[in-house]
């Protein structure tokens, strides 16, 4: 289990850091917050890894989790594989996931689940980038489920079974897309669309609750709308 957590405190914030397949290493600290780094510390993903991050943020802090590297879950010929992450963010509290493209290599078989536990006025911003395959190859099998609660109220439900590539090729679910990018805010909504967001149908969607997401589905990572939004919605929620 890797473990990230952090508390304000007067002179210096309070940070637990546990390490595991990833080694968290701080980059900035300040008496509300920390920013952090995941540094993997050999080969992920493999047949048979299961990396799980418990992340908390203390009341009025903030935390920023940030991928040095992409992550590829590799041919295991199928063995099961996850990646899971839970956070859990007090009131008044920020969080930031700052994530690099996670690839789903042939012959992998993975889940990836996000689940967001927020009391009232936590805010969690997070930016997801799923690539089916590496160059020349379709990709295996993948489910990536994202869950997100606000004060105990259900925010988010999102459950993409992609395992069967025949199904998620088909129209209405992927196409003959390869790459799905996402930038989720919840807690709050954008208070409007960026001047340089994703201008294609449908690339904006607010919840029933507050919250908003950007998605771009592409056929390669290069060129994907979402990279010059990023940068401003990230400044903003750690304004």
């Amino acid at each position: 289990m890797i473990e990230v957590g952090v508390r304000a405190a007067p002179g210096r914030a309070r940070v637990h850091l546990r390490g595991g397949q990833l080694s968290p290493r701080p980059m900035r600290v300040t008496d509300t917050g920390a920013s952090v780094a995941l540094v993997a510390t050999g080969a992920l993903l493999l047949g048979g890894d299961h990396v799980d991050v418990a992340l908390t943020v203390g009341p009025g802090a903030w935390l920023e989790v940030v991928e040095i590297a992409g992550t590829v879950a590799y041919d295991a010929a199928g063995e099961a594989s996850s990646w899971t992450v839970r956070a859990s963010v007090e009131a008044g509290g920020t969080l930031v996931w700052s994530g690099e493209p996670f690839v789903v290599a042939d012959g992998a078989n993975t889940v990836r689940t996000l689940d967001i536990s927020l009391a009232q006025g936590a805010t969690a911003t997070v930016r997801d980038v799923l690539v089916l395959g590496r160059t020349g190859e379709r990709g295996g099998a993948v489910r990536s489920v994202t869950r997100a609660d606000l004060a105990g109220h259900p925010l988010l439900a999102e459950d993409l079974d992609l395992a069967d590539p025949v199904d998620r090729g088909l129209t209405g679910v992927l196409g003959a897309a390869r790459v799905l990018d996402t930038i989720a805010v919840l807690g709050r909504r954008l208070a409007e669309v960026p001047a340089d967001a994703p201008a294609d149908p449908g690339s904006r969607f607010e919840l029933a609750g507050p919250g908003t997401l950007l998605r771009s589905v592409r056929s390669e990572t290069a060129g994907s709308p979402l990279l010059g939004v990023w940068p401003g919605v990230r400044a903003a929620a750690l304004s």
